[in-house]
């Protein structure tokens, strides 16, 4: 329910605002606009404007969408008096200006949205690296446990979201990621990820940093909060608290790199070095086979503590806080970053370089609403402006039905000096239609290949 309110707010909000834009814009250069509709089908709530227009404001049934509509004589008779307000009659370069207004207030949303939170205050996490997989691209670079991540590509990164975006626009740009390290003895050194022709494979869904060898975090122990009964742990002789150290005489960095041993050893035997009271023993583990997914996977039965450190916990801590001016400036910069890694990545998965899997419907959508909304306000400003920036970039697609097909319909008509014909015009929505549902059925794919494995 969390996930669904959080869903209708989130599409009410960016479509608002969407629709705000052609409506501002319209009535400015004098368009007479009819209605307009948040939602779409029967009305629940219908308000009527004043003189001399009398537009109609309704909230209506379906909170999927919204739309403007505007007097056109393509639609309906027009009298001899309200011609020139027609939407089919006002200057070419209007009509544009009218919808491009759409995409650039989902623009300016995002603009506004990042500016509240760099002013209020944005809390992250520190971009420091736990576990390094052996013989991984960072292991071979020089990457180690507990280095902290202070610049990508030139670019300084306060937080891991910070470094991610900027890792993601390393990658797509000439797959050389560039990375300044400040290591835990407080020296710094620049390192280079050579990752070409990995594009596809690391651009998948939560693929980026296992296909690099890091583990996103500071190490966590290896401290176990609870053992299940009658499980391969509690047979073993495992207990609540114990550390384990080492596995099969192999040194363990922490919790993550634990369980991808015992994960990758289904049906074996392990001997595990544990610490309990100060004291080291060791133990002898039966690595049960548990099918996961389709995949056989190793279980013990072991689980990790729930709380973590205070003092581990104020170490990962980090926020990005300025001025109410400053944040002006700082916002319009987080909207340039993300819009143009969104429409890379656009490009790169037309061209086949990136995966067809990052490409979210509405279940996925709704599930990261819901989980933005439970972590705070400013995470959900956050969720709201990346997705109202893609909306934008969307609309922008030169697609009949979008936006962005609208305006290729006007600059036609602009150099052809005439109108496109009325077979034209229904061959271009048919083509955007179905164009919309391949595109919303692969959507609708990734979105139950997430859920389903």
């Amino acid at each position: 329910m969390l996930d669904l309110l959080s869903f209708i707010v989130a599409i009410s909000v960016l479509v608002a605002a969407h629709e705000f834009g052609h409506f501002w814009v319209a009535r400015r250069l004098g368009f007479k606009v009819l209605r307009f509709s948040i939602g779409f089908g029967r009305p629940l709530v219908v308000r009527r404007g004043g003189p001399p227009d009398y537009t109609e404001y309704w909230l209506s049934m379906i909170p999927l969408g919204g739309y403007v509509k505007m007097l056109d004589e393509r639609e309906a008779p027009v009298a001899s008096g309200e011609r020139h307000r027609a939407f089919n009659q006002r200057p070419v370069w209007q009509r544009i200006a009218v919808l491009l207004a759409g995409p650039a207030f989902n623009f300016l949303f995002a603009i506004v949205a990042y500016w509240l939170m760099f002013a209020s205050g944005v809390p992250g996490l520190k971009p420091l690296i736990g576990a390094v997989a052996p013989d991984s691209v960072a292991a071979r670079a020089g990457i180690e446990p507990g280095d902290e991540i202070t610049a990508v590509g030139g670019r300084p990164t306060a937080t891991w979201e910070d470094a991610t975006l900027r890792i993601f626009d390393e990658l797509l740009t000439d797959a050389r990621i560039e990375l300044v390290i400040r290591e835990s003895n407080g020296n710094t050194k620049n390192i280079a990820l050579d990752v070409r022709g990995r594009e596809g494979e690391l651009t998948e869904p939560a693929a980026l940093f296992r296909g690099l060898g890091i583990q996103v975090g500071p190490v966590i122990p290896a401290v176990v909060g609870a053992v299940i009964a009658d499980s391969p742990a509690e047979r073993a002789g495992m207990l609540a608290g114990d550390e384990v150290v080492a596995i099969g005489g192999r040194p363990v960095a922490g919790w993550e790199q634990w369980v991808d041993f015992i994960r990758e050893r289904p049906g074996e035997t392990a001997v595990v070095t544990v610490v309990r009271d100060g004291r080291e023993m060791e133990l002898t583990v039966e690595i049960a086979p548990f099918v996961d997914e389709g995949k056989t996977i190793g279980r013990i039965g072991a689980n990790r503590t729930s709380a973590l450190p205070p003092e581990l916990l104020d170490s990962l801590r980090a926020e990005q806080r300025y001025g109410f001016l400053e944040s002006l400036p700082r916002g319009i910069d987080k909207t340039w970053e993300v819009s143009a890694l969104t429409v890379r990545m656009l490009v790169r998965m037309v061209t086949g370089d990136v995966s067809l899997k990052n490409m979210s419907g509405p279940l996925t959508i709704a599930d990261y609403a819901g989980d933005s909304a439970q972590a705070g306000f400013a995470t959900f400003l956050s969720f709201l402006a990346a997705v109202s920036i893609s909306l934008g970039i969307l609309n922008l697609v030169p697609i009949p039905l979008l936006d962005g097909g609208q305006v290729v319909y006007q600059l036609v008509e602009w150099f052809k000096g005439s109108p496109l014909s009325e077979r034209a015009m229904v061959l271009g929505q048919q083509i955007g239609v179905f164009f919309l549902i391949v595109l919303m059925s692969f959507a609708f794919y990734n979105d139950l290949s997430r859920i389903f494995g």
